[in-house]
Parts: C-alpha cells; structure tokens; sequence
C-alpha cells in the first residue's frame, strides 16, 4: 500500500523533484504551495507524513504545525527550511515537528528520514492480541472482539485485560493492579476487583484468569 504524504513547497521546481523522487518509491504525495492550503488539504483527507518547508507564502510552516496540533492531528511531520538558528530549530520542535532537514539536502537523506519516521510509527500503531481462536483485543483501542462482535465491558474491566495481556503468566499482587486500573484520586476495592475478574472470565474463559489466594492473579496464555 502506498503511504500518503502531503508536500507545502512553494518552489516548484524543488516540489516536482521531491515528488518525482517519491512517487518512483511508492509513495503519493499531494503539493501545496501556501500554508492555507496545505491546511485545507489536512482536513481534507488523512496522510501518513507531512513535509513541510517553513518559509512559504500566507501561513508558515511553523504556523501550519501549530495548528494542526491545536486540532490533535498527530500526523509526523517534517520541516524542510534555510534556516540556521537555534531560535528557528527551537521553533520547529516547539511546534510540534518530528525532524528538520536543511537546505540544501539529498533527496536520498530525506528519503531516509521518512522511512525512519514511518517506520517508528507503525511499529507503535494499535496491536492486536489474539486471546483465543475466537477472541482478539486492540490494545491502544481498548477493544475486545470475541466472534467478531464487539464486546462491552467498563474501563476498568479493559484496563485489567490489558495489563493481564501485558504480563502473561506472571502473578500480579493487588497493589500492582490497583495501581493500574484505579485512577490516582480513587480508591481501589477488593470486591469491585472480583466483580471485573468474574465479568472477563465469562468472556474470555474461567481457565484464563487463576486467581492465587491472598497473592493476587494470574494470566494464563
């Protein structure tokens, strides 16, 4: 599949070869030559990586970051700019760029640092645990599919689930896990902890879940 990047350049020239460049890699890429369509662009459609040279015409790179992220766009990005300073390198991360690259650069150096980037990004992406043949749950979602439904549980109840799965075969204390499921300001309850046990072994199997008296419990993969 290819990724999707999104290109704010407002040289034409330099946009067409960095394009060139990375369509005869498999990526697409989509141009803008302002900041305010560039922006128009990110709300438009989802891209994987954005490169983003600084100094164009109505918004700047700087300010198209910063308003990217003011919206939670979390997309890498990476600015592509002349310029030298501290001040300007300081600006750029405070903005919320994942690299910088200066001018004038190899096309095969900013290559490299998309892939770089991409690659950091999909290893981190959500993963799924495959609990049974029938039973899979997303970890960053928090969502529990058992024969394809969706299953509803409380936040609690999945919190524990994720970190049984985090640990498998690996006795965990109460503390340990008031610690993870129960918010900070909360107070943690034995018997609210055996309420969310019982609701996940319905779902997932007596069989997972053994529970060690006075020790704690454990995740049986």
């Amino acid at each position: 599949m290819e990724r999707q990047l999104l290109l704010l350049e407002d040289d034409i020239t330099l946009s067409d070869t960095i394009i060139e460049y990375f369509e005869e890699n498999n990526f697409e890429v989509d141009s803008a030559y302002d900041g305010e369509e560039a922006l128009s662009k990110v709300y438009e459609k989802s891209y994987d990586l954005l490169l983003l040279d600084v100094n164009v015409p109505l918004l700047n790179g700087f300010e198209v970051l910063q308003e990217i992220r003011k919206n939670q766009n979390k997309t890498p990005a990476i600015f592509i700019t002349s310029l030298n300073s501290m001040q300007s390198l300081e600006e750029g991360f405070d903005s919320g760029c994942d690299d910088y690259i200066r001018k004038p650069f190899e096309l095969k150096e900013l290559f490299l640092r998309v892939k770089t980037i991409l690659k950091r990004e999909y290893s981190n992406k959500e993963e799924i645990i495959k609990i049974d043949d029938n039973i899979v749950f997303n970890m960053s979602s928090f969502l529990l599919k058992k024969d394809d439904e969706v299953v509803t549980l409380n936040k609690k109840e999945l919190k524990l689930l994720k970190l049984f799965l985090l640990n498998p075969n690996e006795l965990l204390d109460h503390e340990r896990i008031f610690n993870y499921v129960w918010d900070y300001e909360e107070e943690p309850s034995d018997s609210s902890l055996r309420t969310y046990i019982k609701n996940l072994r319905k779902i997932i199997g007596k069989d997972k879940i053994v529970s060690l008296k006075r020790l704690g419990y454990r995740f049986n993969s």
